[in-house]
């Protein structure tokens, strides 16, 4: 799965006006989410809707609060694999919010500045399908190719760059079977140090 001026080979494009340019070109850190709209329910096109601020609030109840919301992703991996690509992985998407990353040692604020975000259709309790940890694997080994400042130490999830408000992808999310998919190479430097890589 080749990136091409930021865009991965073979996803569907649905460009994203929530976006803008990265201040300092950095690449260096992949942020793993999940979602589903309406909660708990898998399919359906609300998330392309909310990502380009199509959502209408009265399709659900619970759209009514987050309809306004400007946010987004750089990619989307669905629960049959597909992959969705809403913003090229050089621009900066808006999906981390207020969180913070300790990197080498140093804190560090505005994620969305230097990193990729990926949201997998899904929540905290549902597990993901093998289709969604393959393209995942598969997205994320042509990430480690194409920015060489992104290592198996600078993948986490939402949950632990936002603690306090955020819990995605959650217990359902199997890094042990992830790291599996990506090979050793892609995490041999983490596990060296003795880091939990979640």
């Amino acid at each position: 799965m080749p990136i091409e001026a930021g865009w991965l080979s073979g996803a569907r494009r649905v460009p994203s006006p929530n976006r803008d340019a990265r201040p300092e070109g950095e690449v260096s850190l992949l942020v793993l989410h999940s979602i589903s709209l309406p909660p708990g329910q898998f399919g359906g096109e609300h998330i392309e809707r909310l990502f380009t601020n199509r959502l209408d609030p009265e399709a659900h109840p619970y759209f009514a609060a987050i309809a306004d919301l400007r946010v987004s992703a750089h990619l989307l991996i669905r629960r049959d694999g597909e992959c969705v690509q809403f913003v090229p992985f050089e621009a900066r998407a808006w999906h981390a919010g207020r969180s913070h990353w300790c990197d080498e040692g140093w804190p560090r604020t505005a994620l969305n500045d230097f990193s990729i975000g990926i949201e997998l259709e899904g929540d905290d309790i549902t597990p993901y399908t093998l289709a969604q940890y393959r393209a995942l694997a598969a997205t994320t080994a042509a990430l480690l190719t194409t920015y060489p400042a992104l290592t198996g130490r600078r993948i986490t999830s939402h949950a632990r760059v936002a603690p306090l408000r955020k819990s995605d992808p959650g217990p359902a999310f199997d890094w042990a079977y992830f790291r599996q998919l990506l090979g050793s190479q892609c995490w041999k430097d983490y596990a060296v140090r003795g880091e939990k890589w979640t």
